[in-house]
């Protein structure tokens, strides 16, 4: 398959990420309170695996840093 194909197939499997009402970056001159974005994957595995990789402390973050956004699992026909 090239990767142009692979391009245009459909992702079926994704993860919708929002952030709490009390979180400081929904503040209107930031993100704004209806923020949200979408990550597509092509396999269960691999979104579940993104996920997890979300909630484990990162090289940019400071120590004591918590994730604050929230990852619900979506699928597509």
């Amino acid at each position: 398959m090239s990767s142009n194909h692979l391009a245009t197939v459909k992702k079926k499997y994704g993860v919708k990420i929002t952030m709490p009402e009390d979180d400081p970056l929904r503040a209107e001159h930031l993100l704004g309170p209806n923020w949200s974005a979408e990550r597509w994957f092509a396999t269960e595995f691999e979104r579940d695996e993104w996920i997890d990789e979300q909630y484990h402390e990162h090289v940019y973050s400071r120590r004591g840093d918590v994730v604050s956004q929230r990852y619900e699992k979506i699928e597509r026909d």
